[in-house]
């Protein structure tokens, strides 16, 4: 499941520019994050969820390639995701992912190599 997942989003991301104001996220029927916290008692599910947030992350690599995210364990996924969550009870845990590709591809800073 997960690679056809981030397969999905490769192709998604490669159309970036055309997409922008339809732009359509694939994810999970319920993206909250009272989703995200029942998640933590099915290592299964959690799995599922850390596994597109990394998907997202790697389709923005593939569309933003002079803009990547560094390399991302799982673990750091599912810590940002559940720190953004706190911050937020109301939102919704794939906003994490948006944020991480924000933050971690300096795009709301200058690069710095």
């Amino acid at each position: 499941m997960g690679k056809m997942l981030a397969a999905g989003l490769l192709a998604l991301a490669a159309m970036g520019p055309v997409l922008a104001a339809d732009l359509k996220i694939l994810a999970f029927d319920d993206n909250s994050c009272a989703a995200w916290k029942q998640a933590a008692d099915d290592p299964d599910r959690r799995a599922a969820q850390v596994a597109w947030a990394r998907g997202f992350l790697s389709g923005h690599n593939y569309a933003n390639q002079k803009q990547q995210v560094t390399d991302v364990s799982a673990g750091t996924v599912e810590r940002n995701i559940e720190q953004y969550c706190r911050k937020n009870p109301e939102g919704l845990f794939i906003d994490a992912a948006y944020r991480m590709s924000d933050s971690m591809s300096g795009r709301n800073a200058p690069i710095r190599k």
